[in-house]
């Protein structure tokens, strides 16, 4: 029986896997005679490899629940994996169909372990990286991490959704990631060397960790299944827990004979400030109220307020609807996926971001939680209408000479109007002190168009707006308005 070899590189990378397993079934190679590898330990006198094997059949399809499974067990360092995965593939397309619903069968059991270690492993590494700054720039930040999998690419989304807001790198021994504020870049291995021993907000972190330890739940042995003693080398606060477990009993019979103290409102009082003589204190003023607002149930969810970003006295302002879920994280408007089509959108249009003013016209988010997901819930009328007061006064401070709505729910904050929006989009509408205004879409109204010609489509709307802005500004730059 001819062999052949498979050699998955990277050794974790689910696209290199699925071509060689692709190709080895159209050519029908049996799970037997074929010898996978992982890169690095692929040998010069192996088998030819399977890629100069003839196809015979046409290309497969699998189900969702075999990629979703293959993706994450291509992240295990078991050198097992590639060839498990093939069988199943293989029994899979041999008829057995409902495979992956048997948890009996040997196959499926191992693939499933696999899995879990795997998952298990994301999990601390999303607990237990901690970011350290790096050098002087205060939004750079490197971490140091030791998975026991190849999960740097499957965990790094997530941290630049939890940090879009900072430049930050994860340094492991076999692979770094890097967030530039914009984009995902990947590297090599380093060494716990390049990454900085600590900061100067660790003993911030440490009060803070200590403050919040609770000796009253204290659980020493599911503490150590939680946090196991392996990652403490590389958490600042694992210094502090000898000495809290040590003291855990006599912090518990202190509470315990501490006298009673009256309840604190849960709900402090908002704070006024006066307006300061400058538009800069002025708008810092504005948000530091803005923090304080409970007029609607909003606040109690979200994790603060997200209020305008942009130059004092900005000659355009642009509202949107509400902060989503990576604006609610960072606490500045048009970050997320939304934001980024509307940068685009901007420099197309030949508009500087940093030129104009953003908010939004509701400045809490408003979610669904869907598991660990939150999910944007449109705001309802009484939300716009507790906020109104903070966007006229942002509306005041600013003093635009353009303003446009980006969607129904800012069209109808700012002017009350009523019509149906697709009659409105497009046009050029006066605010009650005479503001030019345009209406558009709102850009996360484009990305929920089919990709496309439809989203395309979308797009252009945007854009087309947005230049008739640019244009209609330079025409009052050129009359010295």
């Amino acid at each position: 029986m001819q062999r052949w070899s498979a050699t998955v590189m990277p050794a974790w990378d689910f696209d290199a896997w699925r071509q060689l397993a692709r190709h080895a079934w159209q050519a029908q190679v049996p799970p037997a005679a074929l010898d996978w590898s992982g890169g690095a330990d692929a040998s010069l006198f192996a088998a030819p490899s399977v890629l100069g094997a003839a196809e015979v059949k046409a290309p497969p399809r699998v189900t969702k629940a075999f990629v979703e499974l293959a993706q994450v067990v291509l992240c295990h360092r078991s050198e097992a994996r590639f060839a498990l995965l093939y069988q199943l593939l293989w029994r899979l397309l041999g008829g057995e169909r409902e495979l992956l619903g048997n948890p009996a069968d040997a196959q499926v059991l191992q693939a499933t372990a696999l899995a879990q270690e795997v998952r298990r492993d994301t999990h601390k590494m999303k607990a237990f990286v901690r970011f350290r700054q790096a050098g002087v720039d205060e939004d750079d930040f490197v971490a140091w991490f030791e998975p026991d999998h190849f999960i740097v690419d499957r965990v790094a989304p997530f941290f630049a959704r939890r940090f879009a807001g900072m430049r930050w790198h994860v340094l492991t021994p076999y692979r770094s990631a890097r967030w530039d504020g914009e984009a995902l870049h990947f590297g090599g291995g380093a060494q716990k060397a390049d990454a900085p021993a600590d900061d100067a907000q660790e003993e911030l972190w440490a009060a803070y960790y200590a403050s919040i330890f609770n000796p009253a739940r204290l659980n020493t042995r599911m503490m150590q299944q939680e946090m196991p003693a392996k990652y403490w080398k590389n958490l600042p606060e694992a210094r502090l827990l000898p000495g809290l477990v040590q003291n855990a009993g006599a912090r518990v019979r202190e509470m315990a004979e501490r006298a009673p103290q009256a309840p604190r409102r849960k709900i402090p009082q908002p704070r006024v400030a006066a307006t300061p003589a400058t538009d800069s204190n002025a708008m810092a003023a504005l948000n530091r109220a803005v923090q304080d607002c409970r007029a609607c149930p909003l606040w109690s969810e979200a994790s603060q307020a997200v209020v305008g970003d942009g130059p004092d006295r900005a000659r355009i302002m642009v509202i949107g609807e509400q902060p989503g879920d990576e604006e609610d994280i960072v606490g500045r408007p048009f970050v997320g996926p939304a934001g980024r089509l509307l940068e685009r959108a901007l420099a197309d249009a030949g508009i500087e971001r940093s030129a104009i003013y953003l908010t939004n016209a509701v400045k809490h988010f408003r979610f669904v939680r869907q598991g660990k997901l939150r999910l944007h819930k449109t705001p309802a009328q009484l939300h716009v209408e507790a906020c109104q007061h903070w966007l006229q006064r942002e509306l005041a401070l600013q003093s635009p000479s353009l303003i446009v709505c980006l969607g129904a729910t800012a069209t109808g904050a700012l002017l009350g109007k009523k019509m149906a929006f697709s009659t409105l989009r497009g046009q050029w509408l006066s605010t009650e002190t005479g503001v030019s205004t345009r209406i558009s879409v709102h850009p996360a109204w484009v990305l929920r168009q089919a990709e496309g010609s439809r989203r395309e489509q979308a797009y252009q709307l945007l854009l087309t707006d947005l230049q008739a802005v640019r244009e209609r500004a330079d025409s009052l730059h050129a009359s010295g308005v």
